[in-house]
């Protein structure tokens, strides 16, 4: 499209200092009006919530300190920190025997993921807690003989926190194994070949060169795994391991308050995953510089940028007035 068809002046024409172009910048109405509706109705639910009886929030306040709750909050940071260290590193080796060329460990490999990822957590959960009822004793020895070199009770050795551990790490190992794949295999395959030539041996090649690259690809997942971890130790209670949710589940089976109690769960569990986010987001700027999309902002910064935009676009408009 030409000069003349979008200003109607001859090519040249040339406009007065006083006559320049002002530029309007596009007024989003819809997304104002979308904003009150939300903020209205978040402010309606919050009141609802401060004002409704049936919350008990004097109760609410009498637990969301108490020992109790404490202990079980102990139980589940043990579990979520331990379970992950578990996974990560159990995960890591499964990649990497999913990646080997030698039929055996990629065979194997592959047939723990199957199992641990293709049943329910909450299955894998009750069968480690109810073990002693498959085998009444763990034996170690030579097998097919009856040499026995280390033999213990299976419910003395799994206790409830042992085999809800087994469970957790053992679920988490197969999903943290593909993620480790995918980090790796997104690494370029020239690094690898630069490093050998170099005279690198694979397993150094692997902790130096592939895996730092793979650390990008795998830190925004793996966090999401570490916060959904920490979610996941509630199910522990159908094994009474005294987490978190198993302690509530103890005191409201007495109190018969089962809402308010959920309600300092709910407080205590966001509040674990809000300081979880906070080294997740760090993590992920950190490992993630010199990416076409590394500089990721959190929500409350992109919030932030927003209002700031928005103020400043009014007083512009006001200044041109």
């Amino acid at each position: 499209m030409t000069y003349t068809a979008l200003t109607g002046l001859p090519p040249d024409h040339e406009l007065p200092a006083d006559e320049g172009l002002t530029v309007v910048p596009v007024r989003h109405y819809e997304r104002w009006a979308a904003a009150l509706v939300s903020i209205a109705a978040l402010a309606g639910l919050i009141g609802s919530l401060a004002t409704n009886a049936n919350l008990h929030w004097d109760i609410i306040g009498d637990y969301l300190f108490a020992d109790l709750i404490f202990d079980g909050l102990a139980t589940t940071l043990w579990l979520t920190v331990a379970a992950m260290a578990l996974g990560l590193v159990l995960g890591t080796v499964i990649a990497v025997m999913r990646l080997s060329s030698n039929p055996v460990l990629y065979g194997l490999s592959s047939l723990f993921v199957w199992a641990f990822r293709g049943t329910p957590l909450l299955v894998q959960i009750i069968f480690w807690g109810y073990a002693g009822a498959l085998y009444k004793n763990v034996l170690i020895g030579i097998p097919f003989t009856d040499i026995t070199f280390v033999q213990a009770d299976t419910n003395t050795l799994l206790t409830p926190t042992v085999a809800a551990l087994l469970a957790l790490g053992l679920n988490e190992a197969a999903y943290a194994s593909e993620i480790v794949r995918a980090g790796i295999q997104s690494v370029d395959t020239g690094q690898a070949e630069a490093a050998h030539s170099l005279g690198m041996r694979p397993g150094m090649t692997m902790r130096r060169i592939v895996l730092p690259q793979a650390m990008r690809v795998i830190i925004p997942p793996m966090g999401n795994e570490t916060i959904n971890m920490l979610k996941m130790t509630a199910l522990v209670s159908v094994i009474a391991a005294h987490d978190l949710m198993s302690n509530i589940q103890d005191v409201y089976a007495q109190n018969y308050q089962v809402i308010p109690m959920l309600v300092v769960a709910s407080i205590w569990y966001l509040a674990l995953v809000s300081l979880l986010s906070i080294p997740q987001a760090w993590l992920e700027r950190r490992y993630g510089r010199g990416a076409a999309h590394g500089g990721h902002s959190s929500p409350l910064q992109r919030m932030l940028t927003g209002f700031s935009r928005a103020t400043a676009t009014t007083t512009g408009k006001e200044k041109g007035r």
